[in-house]
This record gives C-alpha cells, structure tokens and sequence, in this order.
C-alpha cells in the first residue's frame, strides 16, 4: 500500500516499455489495426470503447479513490447521466440534497424526472431526515458533501448505514473535496462521482467527469452505459487530468491552507453577515468533516450586508480574484451563485441566498487574497 501521492504519480502510468518515456502517450487515434479479424491488440479495437490513455486515468482514479473500477468521461454531467441511466429505470425514486450543484438539480428535475423517475430533497447533514424520505421504489441516495455552495457536510458512514438499511445505492459526489481530502468508497458509499474539470485536473484547462465504484457488477453496469452512449474522456483531456493528479496533494493543501486564513479573515469581518467553511469551529458540520477529511478544503462561501446589490458589486470590484464559473484551479474565483452556477435552481427549494458569494481560493500568496478581498469590501460599502 503507497502513499497518496506516490499512488497519483505510478498508478496506471508505468514507463513506456518501447521508449522508457515516463510520461504517458496521448493515443490521439480513433481506431486500432487489428490482425485478422477479430485480433485485437491488448483488447483495443475503437476509442470509445476503450484507449490506453483514458485507461491509465481510470487506473489512476480508481486506485486513490479505493475502488474496483474507475471510468473517465467527458463532463461531470455526463459521468452522473451515465449512473443514472445505469441503475434507476421509470418508476423509481432518488434522494437528493436540497443544497446542491444547479447542474446536478437540472438533471434530474428537467431530465430524468420527465423519464419517469421519482425526485425528494432532504438535508444531508441529517441522516434521519433523508431515512425519513425513503419510499419502497426508493433505489438511491445522492449526496454531496461539502455540498455546493453552501459547504454543508454529511456523515457519509451513517448515510451508508442508511441507505444499507434500506437496500439502496449511496453515491457520493466528491467533486468539493477530491480524491485527497475525502474517500467515500472506504466510508461505505456505493458510487463515487467527481467533476474532474475541477480540482482532479486543477488547472482550469478541461473538461471531464469520473466515476469510481468498489462493486464489480455494478462496474460492469457503469461500463456498459459509458461505452453505449459515448460520453467518453477524449485521450488529450484524460492527459490534462492524469498530470493534474500528480500535484493534487501538494495543491489540496496549499488551497486548504489558504482557505483557512481566508475564512479567518472573514469571520472578522462586520459586513460579513455569515462565512460557510468547514474548517471553522463555528461550521455545523465541523466535527464530522474533521473525522472523514483530511483538511477542510479551498471553498468558501459567504453572505455579506446589502443584499444582492452589493454582493453583485463586490463580485466585480476583485483584482485577484477572477469572476467567473467552476472552481478547484490554481487561480482564485469569485461568484455570485444565485445569478450564474445556481441560477437553475432560482425559484425552487434549492435556491440559494441573493447575497450569497462563492469562493475558489486557489494558490496564490494568502496575503494577497485577503488584501484584495478587504479592499473590494471596503470599496462596495454603503
């Protein structure tokens, strides 16, 4: 058994037995020659279905996350479509946070829900409530934890008992937290999806999704569905997020580390009206985090006084901080949700506050974080 970072940097990417090259090949090709038919060279025959590179990021994924079989697909969406096509059917019913990714809310209100299946929110900081919301079609629970944007955290052992009790499926979205910081598969969660698009790949430059199971039925189930309806990880994009693994560790401190002044920071703040971090004392759900994360994480969210206007305006007043989308780069984002990640969700039981803000602290120098923060806070008030 190896440590986390020598398992990111070795796993699935042995050197090249022809050239000793350590880096992976990029197998940008669409198709394999075969000798005769039928005689397939280390079972390669088409890219969809399967290519060395995405290969050696399944490996790599599977092995942090303590899974038997891990698969790489184009977007995180497209990783969560493939689960849910893979083992619910019309008729059945999910359990789903009522603070989650606008994303995740869409696909399943606008559609799966039309398909036929079945949708209840529930907290997922309490594991009464969501026992509370299980139906005898009840096939599924679904988790984040942190959650999105509002950092909520669930225990995921006593969902696990949970949903064991009821003989359903745990999934475990890990995108907030990363193969690093958190490992569901050993909490006794059944499926473990991620947005690789974020910290996995860590550098804002692709897009991607995973998912990492522990049961080889249920691999065969996720298999199938990846390659029958396409949405694979091109071989390029499964590059960008097997070197992004690589520094995962070093990175996920250093965000952590960051995160923790930045929230320090704005505890002190009186125009601060509430700070959602994990890491600090105060959070709800500090106590269990401590227990199933090795660190409280980058994200950060936080209201502030004078409403929506002013959370508007202080989104737009940061230097350093770059308004925008997605989250887990190097580089600091800054976000309004109610208006861009979680506008989906606007109306709904999931809607989150208008003078919520949702921050990316990335790598950079912390002083120069919180310096600029304090000054676009100065600068937009009243």
């Amino acid at each position: 058994m190896t440590g986390f970072s020598t398992t990111a940097i070795h796993a699935g990417q042995e050197p090249d037995p022809r050239t000793g090259s350590v880096v992976p090949a990029i197998y940008q090709t669409s198709t394999y020659k075969q000798d005769g038919v039928g005689g397939l060279r280390e079972g390669y025959e088409y890219s969809r279905s399967a290519n060395p590179t995405r290969d050696a990021l399944q490996e790599c994924l599977a092995e942090l996350e303590g899974g038997t079989k891990g698969f790489a697909f184009a977007s995180g969406l497209a990783a969560e479509d493939a689960i849910l096509r893979g083992v619910l059917k019309p008729g059945d019913h999910v359990i789903i946070p009522n603070d989650a990714y606008g994303g995740t809310f869409r696909l399943f209100d606008k559609v799966h829900r039309p398909w036929g299946v079945e949708v209840s929110l529930a907290k997922v900081s309490q594991a009464d409530a969501i026992r509370g919301e299980i139906r005898p079609n009840t096939k599924l629970i679904w988790i984040e934890t942190p959650t999105n944007p509002l950092l909520g955290i669930a225990d995921i052992e006593a969902v696990a008992a949970v949903a064991r009790e009821a003989g359903v499926l745990l999934v475990v979205d890990n995108t907030f937290a990363s193969p690093y910081l958190q490992n569901p598969l050993t909490l006794g969660a059944d499926i473990v999806v991620h947005s690789t698009t974020k910290y996995c790949g860590g550098h804002s430059d692709v897009v991607g999704g995973a998912v990492v199971v522990r049961d080889a039925e249920l691999a065969d189930t996720i298999g199938f569905h990846q390659n029958a309806m396409g949405a694979v990880a091109g071989p390029f994009d499964s590059w960008l997020v097997l070197r992004g693994l690589k520094t995962l560790a070093v990175r996920m401190e250093r965000h952590s580390d960051n995160a923790e002044r930045v929230a320090d920071f704005l505890l002190g703040r009186d125009d601060v009206t509430h700070v959602y971090y994990p890491g600090l004392d105060s959070h709800p759900g500090h106590d269990v985090a401590a227990q199933q994360m090795r660190r409280p994480g980058g994200m950060i969210s936080f209201q502030v006084a004078g409403g929506q206007r002013r959370a508007l305006d202080l989104v737009g007043a940061t230097q350093v901080w770059t308004l925008g989308e997605s989250l887990g780069g190097v580089e600091s984002l800054i976000e309004h949700p109610a208006k861009m990640t979680h506008a989906s969700v606007a109306g709904t039981e999931l809607a989150v506050p208008d003078d919520l803000i949702r921050c990316s602290v990335g790598i950079e120098d912390a002083d120069d974080l919180i310096a600029d923060l304090a000054e676009a806070l100065d600068r937009t008030r009243g």
